[in-house]
């Protein structure tokens, strides 16, 4: 400014300059002066720096819950958990899952070291509990889950059994003592499973009917069992779902469409429709029968399709290569299923249902389909006709309500805090390619598409993310566990590093490292500015964002008579 405190240099002049300037430059010469701390603040200014610095789109909005183009450009920096605050190394062995309390309180991990260890999230996370999980024959611990009211907690591992079969196994402990309430046989043991209600989990079995063809039966199971009858579950079938070509469900999870009328996003939706296919109607049919237990023979139905496969495929072993006889039964199956498969119950998901959602495949045993269920509230409890009571029908299977083709292996899913957007992490097929044979699956890219599907149109929005990468084959291909958050998603990777997402402007913000894969990373549902990874590497990492840390690091004030005390003589 000249003596009279008239500028210089024009505001237009002072923004060209500016706007050459990276945001740090920006925000220090705005301290040199008014005329300069104006033009630092201004709106137009901060849209070019934001676009430039995050590399967005630009026919990406700002979200609609903005205020303004700084405080957008701040909260994507300052907001973001990316310093690394402590790190947890009590387990002895790779650390698979994470999981917190509902109140953000408490989280559990599970690893291969057979153990799952529930911790106090304090400002230092400390130990509370650890339960061994080796004298009940499992090899490892995989999943958790709280219960919505933080009073039990669902883990789920893989149990060795006779013969040195491994099969999966749900045990429930309780928050209260740490004591194992009830005990649940999983098959697979990737089906993990999950919470319905407060008191009730689903768990799956696995019935083989051909090489290639089984059937997947989801049970509902009470968490509380008599201490005399621990091995003995409570169970109400949920339902039977048959699998072709050697594929199987996996991966439960529940949404809760109560929660679909107020989402914690806007995401844009005028992407173009999704791998969308419905194959739903409306039925009045009954409840058919309920099928053996898990433990049990298979049922009468099963047996009798399997003697007839084997003999179809038995007169034609001579003839045809084992590629053709694949075709055969799984051609056999479909027709032996039409007619005797029960249409989905509901029509659209109400706000009193719930959405069961797993993964499964139709083409090869590479889980390349999300399978979504319906659950109406009279199927949400145990109660009713114990097993072998139920009224029969002719029908043998459940038709899903939706399925969605990704093209790819899932190896990841999440559901954003409202249940309404489906997050899928997928490693993507060759473009045009096709399954010849199921047993040998399309090779599957290193790159890790991250998908976002909404649950209440049944379509896919938002381009997918990308950054983190996977390298094992189909046969190795491992679950990566990803999570999201109000305002971000995160994914664990093979490539050593977590990495965090904006889930409006779909860019990665950040990269956080570890010395070895990173199997698994959680928000904390109550401050997403803190989040933790787990890692091959048997540690546990906190993050936290640079406003958190700086906030937890600025000197407190003493109190007066401490201040007056120091300065006596």
């Amino acid at each position: 400014m000249d003596e009279g405190g008239t500028p210089l240099l024009p505001d237009s002049l002072v923004y060209q300059i500016f706007l050459s300037l990276g945001p740090a430059d920006v925000l220090a010469a705005g301290l040199v002066c008014r005329q300069w701390q104006a033009v630092s603040r201004d709106e137009f200014l901060w849209r070019e720096q934001f676009y430039r610095y995050y590399q967005v789109a630009r026919d990406v909005p700002r979200h609609p819950a903005a205020t303004s183009w700084y405080e957008e450009f701040r909260r994507l920096y300052d907001t973001v958990p990316c310093m690394e605050v402590q790190t947890l190394r009590e387990h002895t062995d790779q650390v698979l899952h994470l999981s917190f309390s509902h109140s953000g309180y408490q989280f559990a991990s599970c690893s291969k070291d057979c153990t799952v260890k529930i911790w106090n999230n304090d400002l230092t996370i400390s130990l509370l509990h650890s339960a061994d999980m080796r004298p009940y024959n499992w090899s490892y611990s995989q999943f958790s889950q709280f219960n919505q009211d933080d009073s039990l907690l669902l883990a789920s591992g893989v149990f060795l059994g006779p013969h040195s079969n491994s099969s999966g196994e749900i045990v429930v402990i309780s928050l209260d003592t740490f004591v194992l309430l009830s005990r649940v046989r999983n098959k697979p043991y990737d089906v993990f499973g999950c919470w319905l209600t407060e008191t009730s989990l689903i768990s799956g079995n696995l019935h083989r009917i051909g090489d290639i063809t089984s059937c997947s039966v989801l049970w509902l199971n009470n968490a509380f069992q008599d201490v005399e009858s621990e091995n003995v579950n409570v169970v109400k079938r949920l339902f039977k779902i048959q699998n072709l070509n050697a594929s199987t469900i996996r991966t439960v999870m529940v949404a809760d469409c109560s929660r679909f009328d107020s989402p914690d996003l806007l995401l844009d939706t005028s992407a173009p429709p999704g791998r969308v296919f419905d194959l739903g109607s409306d039925s009045d049919r009954e409840e058919e029968e309920a099928a053996a237990a898990a433990a049990g023979p298979a049922p009468a139905h099963t047996e009798s399709w399997r003697r007839l496969l084997h003999g179809l495929l038995d007169a034609r072993a001579r003839a045809r290569p084992p590629l053709a006889e694949r075709v055969l039964e799984t051609r056999v199956a479909q027709l032996l299923a039409r007619g005797r498969t029960k249409p989905p119950e509901g029509s659209a998901a109400r706000a009193q249902d719930k959405l069961l959602i797993f993964t499964t495949g139709c083409l090869t045993y590479s889980p390349h389909q999300i399978g979504i269920k319906q659950i109406l509230p009279h199927q949400m409890t145990t109660a009713g006709p114990v097993l072998g009571e139920g009224q029969g029908s002719d029908a043998f299977f459940d038709a899903l309500d939706h399925v969605i083709d990704v093209h790819g292996h899932i190896v990841g899913m999440g559901l954003s805090p409202d249940h309404r957007y489906l997050y899928v992490n997928s490693r993507a097929w060759p473009s045009g390619s096709v399954v010849a044979d199921p047993m040998q699956p399309p090779p599957i890219a290193e790159e890790i598409d991250l998908l976002v599907f909404d649950l209440k149109t049944m379509r896919e929005v938002k381009r997918a993310l990308r950054a983190h990468r996977a390298y094992t084959p189909n046969d190795e291909c491992f679950f990566i566990f990803l999570d999201v958050s109000r305002d971000f998603v995160a994914s664990g990777a093979e490539d050593r590093h977590g990495y965090v997402w904006d889930r409006h402007y779909n860019v990665c913000l950040a990269k956080l490292r570890h010395r070895d894969v990173v199997n698994s990373v959680v928000f904390s549902p109550q401050e997403q500015e803190l989040l933790l990874t787990a890692s091959d590497d048997a540690t546990i990492k906190a993050w936290r964002s640079p406003r958190t840390v700086r906030v937890l690091q600025a000197p407190r004030p003493r109190p007066f008579f401490s201040w007056f005390g120091s300065q006596r003589r």
